[in-house]
């Protein structure tokens, strides 16, 4: 793993740092603690803070290109930074370039439930009968993100879990802290946790 790791930074120079997740996970969270660390965060502000995201979406609007084929260089001026790109699009992001992604799992039924609340804040209709296939839906998605990135000599990821953020907040940003290289704030990164945004639980 770590001639792996020395061979991809001689030849792909340095890594794009990608926080990656389902929607609902906790990847905004995961910005927020990353920009508290001391990481420059790839952010254009065009998606604000709401009901369902009090603190900020830490969204980049090009990111959702990713997937329509059109000019990627755009993603070269992200090394050393980090950026937010949903799980269903890493596999658009552009060769040529390392990514070290921060991976966030939450148990599937919080997912939803958050899901659903978002879609009632907004007036949505959706049906909760069709939690059951949505997540097995996500469990195939998942598996086949981590073969692609196990796979992919690009990817170098940490995974991490959702309740263990909330819980244990310091010692996660150690392991984050470690996996990007050691030069991060760990306090600071776990100070902006907030307990009071975990709404929504299994």
């Amino acid at each position: 793993m770590k001639f792996r790791n020395f061979v991809r930074r001689i030849r792909y120079g340095r890594p794009v740092i990608v926080v990656s997740g389902l929607p609902r996970s906790g990847t905004s969270m995961l910005m927020k603690m990353l920009e508290a660390g001391g990481l420059p965060i790839a952010s254009d502000g065009e998606r604000t803070a709401d009901t369902d995201n009090p603190k900020g979406y830490y969204e980049l609007e090009r990111v959702k290109e990713l997937a329509k084929g059109k000019d990627k260089t755009w993603v070269g001026d992200l090394r050393g930074k980090t950026v937010k790109v949903i799980s269903y699009l890493l596999k658009d992001l552009p060769s040529g370039h390392a990514y070290k992604v921060v991976f966030l799992n939450r148990d599937l039924k919080e997912v939803m439930a958050s899901q659903n609340k978002m879609l009632e804040h907004r007036g949505v209709p959706f049906d909760p009968k069709d939690d059951g296939k949505m997540i097995r839906s996500y469990e195939k998605h998942l598996r086949e993100v981590q073969a692609m990135l196990e796979s992919d000599e690009r990817f170098e990821a940490l995974y991490l879990n959702h309740r263990d953020v909330i819980h244990d907040p310091l010692t996660v940003s150690g392991k984050i802290n470690r996996f990007l290289g050691g030069h991060l704030d760990e306090t600071k990164m776990a100070g902006v946790v907030d307990h009071n945004l975990y709404r929504n639980r299994a």
